[in-house]
């Protein structure tokens, strides 16, 4: 009888806590679907951080306070640009302030901030900078600032731009796991990682070229804002000469170093109010709460598509995915529509499915042919982020996106030596045809089965680049000269004629506008991103299961883990893919 008091006393006291725990949390996911109205006080100032990260939409996250995230909901990277042009204009905002934490953008995305934030010192408004320790990313952002302070303990990275690849093969070799490559594309590295234990001569040829690029763009962005030459800068890095927060105050790349204190005496200074009184300090995310941001007006409508992520084939619901059911519904959408006169296309892409992109590229190509279609580029555009790109009637890139990788590769995996070797596993069966198996993981291929994947992913490839031939109207030998899965900076891909223009999606807005006649326009965005119940508790779900695996297992081998997790996705797949996991610091 003692039992099932405790049993059934524990069993209560488990369903109330259950209980508490879900209504706390659609709580909390109510408030994130309905966010209250903020109110705006004046002589606030404006908070960006750039260790937030802006993808192309906005993020709407309840539960970031608990899983360490630094705003709730994060506006999508236009959506931020227009609420730093709209804060220009609005009285109750007096300047911005720069947290420097971290660099949590791409080298496209931190240019359109950039840009936006010297656009913002032009209403006469001031744009302060401060961090503990800034990194070279960070700062190029920073020196959009009128002034950039350092702790006079803390740091400065100013050493150039490196990057590095990790080379997987040692560890298939050692667990028997033999890939079967095919590719297309001597530049085309995306299955070097799988292949070779060091870059290759093309690869490497190909990745100085654009890295010197990036780093060129980097300089004169500097050089601009703190008046000091690309050599001059350049020597600074390359010997070294930024060791000490002083060193970057004598060479004139910070304007002082002080503590957090001592900056916010200085704001207050700006601000004209009391050194007791407290700065209204708005981060960008509460702003947009509180601010009501035009979408244009007339009947007419420009559609703005963002597709960001990895391509894949058919329907998802899944955050930072391309997939092909999906964004053809909403071409579709867009075209039957006679109120849209025209697209723009926004792509932040390094590929994926080359039959995905094909399909997209289909779905636009009809939409081109009834109303404008503008492709806007953001930190890659690459590969068969190039492929649902290239058939657009005017493309804009930033000096420092990403593009080109015009290729494709193949891999089958055989993993029959680790199976047998390594877990004692043996596979046999029966077929009624000689390719029923192809594919099959558990026996290596035979020269047969290789050719016919190869000419799989020769037919993909001509595809592709006829496509490009035709949407660039480039001759196809020229097209064959500039693919091979060559990598290519936005300045680069502009001199090739791969794009149009460098520029953002103001840029892209405009052309569209221009082109489908237009002086008064309501702007319409996809895919609807409004945060669902389910959506939320499978969002949070993905974050809490990394974080326990990485925690468990170290930055380091988590990155490894996630390589070898990936592999299992090439597998029988023909893609459109660029190595876009390089890390560039």
């Amino acid at each position: 009888m003692r039992f099932f008091k405790v049993f059934f006393a524990a069993l209560l006291a488990l369903i109330v806590f259950t209980a508490i725990g879900m209504i706390t949390l659609m709580v909390l996911i109510g408030k994130a679907i309905t966010p209250e109205k903020v109110s705006l006080s004046p002589n606030s100032v404006l908070v960006l951080e750039t260790g937030q990260g802006f993808l192309e939409q906005e993020q709407s996250n309840p539960l970031a306070g608990y899983l360490g995230d630094l705003e709730t909901d994060v506006p999508g990277l236009y959506e931020a640009i227009r609420l730093i042009d709209h804060a220009a204009d609005d009285d109750n905002i007096k300047g911005i302030y720069l947290k420097i934490n971290g660099n949590g953008n791409g080298f496209a995305t931190n240019e359109e901030l950039r840009k936006a934030l010297l656009q913002f010192k032009k209403s006469g408004k001031f744009v302060y900078a401060y961090g503990e320790v800034i990194d070279q990313g960070a700062y190029f952002l920073a020196t959009a600032a009128d002034k950039v302070y350092l702790n006079p303990h803390g740091g400065m990275d100013f050493r150039g731009f490196a990057t590095e690849i990790m080379f997987l093969k040692g560890a298939l070799d050692k667990l028997e796991i033999k890939p079967e490559i095919f590719y297309c594309g001597k530049f085309k590295s995306a299955t070097e990682p799988l292949r070779e234990t060091k870059m290759t001569d093309a690869n490497r040829e190909q990745t100085t070229l654009f890295l010197g690029q990036l780093y060129g763009n980097f300089l004169s962005g500097i050089a601009a804002s703190r008046k000091i030459d690309t050599a001059t800068l350049h020597r600074y890095a390359n010997e070294a000469l930024i060791q000490e927060p002083g060193d970057a105050l004598k060479y004139k790349l910070v304007d002082g170093l002080k503590y957090d204190d001592e900056v916010t005496a200085e704001l207050k200074s700006k601000l004209n109010i009391k050194s007791d009184d407290k700065i209204n300090f708005v981060s960008l995310s509460k702003y947009d709460d509180a601010t009501t941001l035009s979408n244009g007006d007339g009947d007419s409508k420009i559609a703005v598509i963002y597709a960001q992520g990895n391509i894949v084939s058919g329907e998802t619901d899944k955050p930072n995915f391309i997939a092909s059911d999906n964004y053809v519904r909403d071409i579709r959408k867009v075209r039957e529509d006679k109120n849209v006169k025209a697209l723009v296309f926004r792509v932040n892409s390094g590929g994926g499915s080359a039959l995905a992109s094909e399909v997209i590229w289909r779905e636009l190509s009809l939409t081109k042919k009834v109303k404008p279609v503008i492709v806007s580029m953001g930190d890659y555009a690459a590969s068969g982020g190039y492929y649902i790109s290239c058939m657009a009637d005017s493309i804009f890139a930033e000096p420092n996106t990403l593009t080109g990788s015009i290729g494709v590769f193949g891999v089958m995996m055989n993993l029959s030596d680790f199976f047998k070797n390594k877990l004692g596993v043996t596979f046999d069966g029966v077929k009624t045809a000689t390719y029923a198996d192809l594919g099959s993981t558990g026996r290596p291929m035979t020269d047969a089965e290789r050719q016919l994947i190869q000419n799989s992913v020769d037919a993909t490839y001509a595809t592709f680049k006829s496509r490009v031939a035709a949407g660039r109207k480039l001759p196809p030998a020229i097209v064959d000269s500039i693919a091979q899965g060559h990598v290519w900076s936005g300045t680069q891909a502009l001199q090739l004629g791969l794009v149009d223009r460098l520029g953002g999606m103001d840029d892209a807005l405009a052309s569209a506008a221009k082109m489908a006649k237009l002086s008064n326009f309501k702007i319409t965005e996809y895919p609807d991103v409004k945060p669902s119940v389910s959506r939320l508790l499978r969002n949070m779900g993905d974050k809490v299961s990394a974080r326990m695996v990485k925690k468990e297992m170290g930055a380091d081998e988590y990155k490894t883990y996630q390589e070898l997790k990936a592999l299992k996705d090439l597998h029988g797949q023909v893609l459109a893919r660029m190595p876009f996991d390089y890390i560039i610091r």
